[in-house]
């Protein structure tokens, strides 16, 4: 079993940190960080870059550290790759891309954004099937042209022009939506355990987006909170000179509470949105990914009944001819094993992706376990301490506001 650094554990700050039980020598390891991001170019060409170190003693690695530089389009490379090759698996979304300018290069996106990819690309290496992709070793270890000819080689669905990749992801969209909700009724899997599962997701996502579009509200409100508290204190403070007595002083501490309590709730806001709305947020597009999966297998189950169904009117077919002693028997005796040996692969396909899937489901539960567990966590304490934060502060103040009130 390889180690990898532990991607449930977030700080204080939303960085990432490193499992406490860090692997020996002896043992196979491989940890990976994504920090440093830096602006690069200028205008319309401009982007973020961000420095990938990855640190490990597997064998088919160059060395035991390497330190690249990948931009958001590497990151979708990695993605699409593997969710080529994996079908069946459950592939960490990424965050989404900004197309707002102003929103783009801000600080706090950017962090955003820099924990989000390095969550992604530490999922994809603690993951048993995964962390073995050639792709995911050209994406850590490759120079940054390399990396470009990789991109610049693909085929198929990843050398589509954007208008193109946007049709395709609508259309993607509306058949797993169509599948999931059971309204594709050509050919389906007659399975009440699978039935659940696709309910339980689909239901799973909206809960999800409802806490996530509540959680926004939280950190939005203690942002306007800690404006409205910062304003306050200003004015108080400007009151509290104009008087020159105790009741002066008294606005002019105040004032200095209001403005430090404004600090603490512009602190607690950033550490909700980091520790509480991302990680709800990145659950959301995970239940997305998933549902991918499932459309990924109600097409395998499609195919291989639609390959058993044509198996069988080529049986008839043939049989037909043997009767007529017709010429053309040897060519769909030839077509007739086609047919069978297609059957059997997508009968494989399909029993992978089912395999798959069902320890995916098993995974994932045990992820979401951890992961919800913690945020949740993070956002009690980080409430906690900042109504304990703000009645001390208000409570030490008491004694000389009542002073001014009975003088």
């Amino acid at each position: 079993m390889i180690t990898t650094m532990n991607v449930q554990q977030r700080s204080g700050s939303g960085a990432l940190v490193q499992s406490p039980r860090s692997p020996s020598s002896q043992s196979p390891y491989l940890r990976v960080s994504v920090s440093d991001p830096a602006k690069m170019g200028t205008g319309v060409q401009s982007y973020i870059s961000y420095k990938v170190i990855t640190k490990t003693n597997l064998p088919e690695y160059e060395g035991p550290e390497k330190i690249v530089i990948r931009r958001y389009s590497d990151f979708i490379w990695l993605r699409d790759r593997i969710s080529e090759k994996y079908k069946g698996v459950f592939i960490p979304p990424l965050p989404e891309k900004s197309t707002v300018e102003k929103f783009r290069f801000s600080a706090e996106f950017i962090e955003m954004r820099r924990q989000a990819l390095d969550v992604f690309v530490n999922r994809i290496a603690s993951h048993h099937e995964l962390q073995q992709s050639e792709d995911l070793r050209i994406f850590l270890q490759a120079d940054e042209q390399t990396m470009e000819r990789a991109r610049s080689q693909e085929t198929g669905i990843f050398k589509k022009k954007p208008t193109d990749l946007m049709q395709i992801f609508k259309d993607v969209q509306s058949r797993v939506s169509d599948v999931v909700l059971g309204k594709e009724k050509p050919v389906e899997e007659s399975n009440p355990e699978y039935e659940k599962l696709k309910n339980y997701i689909f239901q799973l996502e909206d809960h999800l987006a409802e806490a996530q579009k509540h959680a926004y509200r939280l950190v939005k409100r203690h942002r306007e909170l800690g404006q409205s508290l910062s304003d306050f204190g200003k004015a108080v403070t400007l009151l509290g000179n104009c008087e020159g007595n105790s009741l002066g002083k008294a606005f002019s501490e105040l004032g200095a509470k209001s403005e430090m309590l404004s600090v603490k709730l512009q602190r607690e806001a950033h550490h909700l949105l980091m520790n509480f709305e991302e990680p709800l947020k990145d659950y959301v597009r995970a239940v997305q990914s998933i549902k991918a999966t499932i459309a990924e297998r109600a097409n395998a189950f499609r195919h291989h009944c639609e390959l058993a169904e044509a198996i069988k009117f080529k049986e008839i077919d043939m049989n037909k001819l043997r009767l007529t002693r017709s010429e053309k028997l040897g060519e769909v005796e030839h077509e007739y094993e086609e047919l069978r040996a297609d059957g059997a692969e997508a009968a494989k396909r399909f029993d992978k992706i089912v395999k798959l899937m069902n320890e995916e489901i098993v995974r994932f539960q045990e992820e979401k376990t951890l992961d919800m567990g913690l945020a949740f966590h993070e956002f009690a304490k980080g409430q906690a301490q900042l109504a304990n934060g703000i009645a001390d502060a208000w409570r030490s103040l008491l004694p000389k506001l009542e002073n001014c009130s009975s003088s």
